[in-house]
C-alpha cells in the first residue's frame, strides 16, 4: 500500500490504511498553526508525556468563539506532532468546561453571509475530525455546564471523566432555533441514534449520572477527586499502553464504520498482520515471554 506524505507533516507511526491521513493532511493543509506562547483563549502545557489544553475563559465560561476554535485546532496539531508527547487531557477553566458559544460570537454569526457560514462551520468541523482522528488518546475531564459545543467537545474525546456534583451535558441548540449538526455524526456513534434523537430534539441536560448511563461518559467521579483521577488516568494509559498501538486502534475505530462486513474485517485482518511487524509488537511480545514488564 502507498501512503502520500505531505512535506513537513508527521502523520505518526504506522500508517498502513490507503484512506490512513487524508483527514489529517487536510487538516495540515488547511489551518494555521499558532505557537503555544500565542494563545489567548486557552493554556497549552506538557509534563511526563501529558499534553494538557485548558480552555480558559473562565469569565465566559469558556464559551467558544471563533479564535479559540483556531487556537485548539493549533494545539492539538502542535500536541500530534510532537513525539515527547503521548496523551493529551482537555479541560475547562474556573466552574464550567464549556457552556456552548460565546454570545457576541453568535450575535456576529447572524450577520453573515452563506459563504461566510459556511468557512465558520468548517472550521469547527476540521476541529471535531481532528480531535476524533487523534493518533493520540484524549480525555476530556468534565466540571460544570457541558452545553451545545462544548458538549460537542467532550462527545469527540476518547474518553469522558465527568463531576458527580456539578457536571452537566446537553445539546441545548434546539431551543435557540439551532441544530447540532457537525457533532452529531459523532454523537449516533457513541451513544446510538435512538440516545441521540432524544438528546438533540429535547435539548435537555442531564447529569453526569445519566451520561454515564447512556455511554456519553466513561467515568463519575467527585468533584474534589476529578483533576486528581484525571491526571492519573493519563498517566496510567501513558505508563502501560503502546504509542503505536493506540494509535493503530484510533485509526482502525474511525475507518471501519461505514464499511461492509466484509471490507471492514479485511481491513482489521491486514492491520492486524502489519501490526505485527512493528517494532512495539515484537518488544512487548518479547517482555510478555521473558515476563518481563515493558517501559512505553
Amino acid at each position: 500500500m502507498k501512503t502520500v506524505k505531505v512535506p513537513g507533516f508527521d502523520p505518526g507511526p504506522l500508517c498502513f490504511s490507503p484512506f490512513c491521513c487524508i483527514s489529517d493532511a487536510f487538516l495540515v493543509l488547511s489551518s494555521i498553526v499558532m505557537q503555544p506562547m500565542d494563545f489567548t483563549r486557552i493554556k497549552y502545557a506538557t509534563e511526563q508525556r501529558v499534553c494538557t489544553i485548558t480552555l480558559s475563559r473562565p469569565d465566559k465560561h469558556n464559551a467558544l468563539d471563533d479564535l479559540m476554535v483556531a487556537e485548539l485546532a493549533s494545539a492539538f496539531q502542535t500536541a500530534q506532532r510532537d513525539g515527547n508527547v503521548k496523551i493529551i487531557v482537555l479541560r475547562g477553566e474556573g466552574e464550567s468546561f464549556c457552556a456552548g458559544a460565546d454570545l457576541a460570537y453568535l450575535q456576529r454569526l447572524t450577520k453573515y453571509d452563506f459563504n461566510q457560514n459556511q468557512e465558520d462551520s468548517n472550521n469547527l468541523m476540521r476541529l471535531f475530525l481532528q480531535i476524533y482522528t487523534q493518533r493520540k488518546p484524549v480525555i476530556a475531564v468534565v466540571q460544570g455546564n457541558a452545553l451545545a459545543g462544548g458538549c460537542g467537545l467532550a462527545t469527540v474525546c476518547d474518553l469522558v471523566v465527568a463531576s458527580r456534583e456539578t457536571a452537566q451535558f446537553g445539546y441545548t441548540e434546539v431551543k435557540i432555533g439551532f441544530i447540532p449538526a457537525i457533532v452529531l455524526f459523532f454523537l449516533v456513534r457513541r451513544v446510538g441514534e435512538g440516545r441521540a434523537r432524544e438528546l438533540t430534539l429535547r435539548g435537555h441536560a442531564i447529569s453526569a449520572e445519566e451520561a454515564f448511563r447512556i455511554g456519553l461518559v466513561n467515568y463519575v467521579v467527585p468533584e474534589t477527586d476529578l483533576e486528581h483521577f484525571g491526571t492519573n488516568l493519563a498517566l496510567e494509559i501513558s505508563k502501560n499502553c503502546s504509542s503505536s498501538s493506540m494509535g493503530l486502534i484510533k485509526e482502525l475505530l474511525s475507518r471501519i464504520h461505514g464499511m461492509s462486513v466484509t471490507d471492514a474485517l479485511s481491513y482489521a485482518a491486514n492491520l492486524n498482520a502489519l501490526t505485527r511487524m512493528t517494532d512495539d509488537c515484537k518488544k512487548g511480545i518479547e517482555a510478555f515471554l521473558k515476563k518481563e514488564s515493558v517501559k512505553w
